[in-house]
């Protein structure tokens, strides 16, 4: 997924770079440049940053930095749903049980993704859905995470 996100950052004309951040930075876009933490250890990692940058690219105005502000506050959470909407679908959750993953660490692996932003997808769904989302034979939980295979 990490080089699916960068070849359309590319193709948006997009330079993303890594970048020696200082403190809890983990990226950060700026006219035209994506700027990801060179320090990030793992693809999952930086392929949630990416995304994420990715969202500001497409729904941010302006410095959002100082999140004191509320108005950059909101455009960061746009940014960050617009991350959990171009990685994880509904259809994700059920190839990971299907697969066997059991436990968010696993559904996480199986997603590429890391457990922190799989904690954003289940709230941002949780948000959309309510506790549980019923497609096909599966119920999806949200709150608590699982799954249910439905048999008739």
């Amino acid at each position: 997924m990490y080089e699916q996100l960068l070849k359309e950052a590319e193709e948006e004309g997009l330079k993303v770079i890594s970048w020696p951040f200082h403190g809890k930075t983990k990226g950060l876009y700026y006219d035209g440049v994506i700027a990801i933490n060179k320090d990030l250890s793992t693809t999952a990692e930086r392929t949630c940053i990416l995304a994420e940058e990715l969202g500001h690219y497409y729904t941010s105005y302006g410095n959002i930095i100082d999140q004191k502000i509320t108005t950059n506050r909101k455009q960061e959470e746009i940014a960050k749903r617009w991350a959990v909407h171009r990685l994880v679908n509904l259809n994700d959750f059920i190839r990971a049980f299907k697969s066997g993953a059991c436990n968010k660490y696993e559904v996480a692996e199986f997603l590429g993704t890391t457990e922190k932003f799989l904690d954003k997808v289940i709230e941002v769904y949780y948000r959309k859905y309510g506790i549980c989302k019923v497609i096909d034979d599966w119920i999806i939980y949200f709150s608590p995470f699982g799954y249910l295979r439905k048999d008739f």
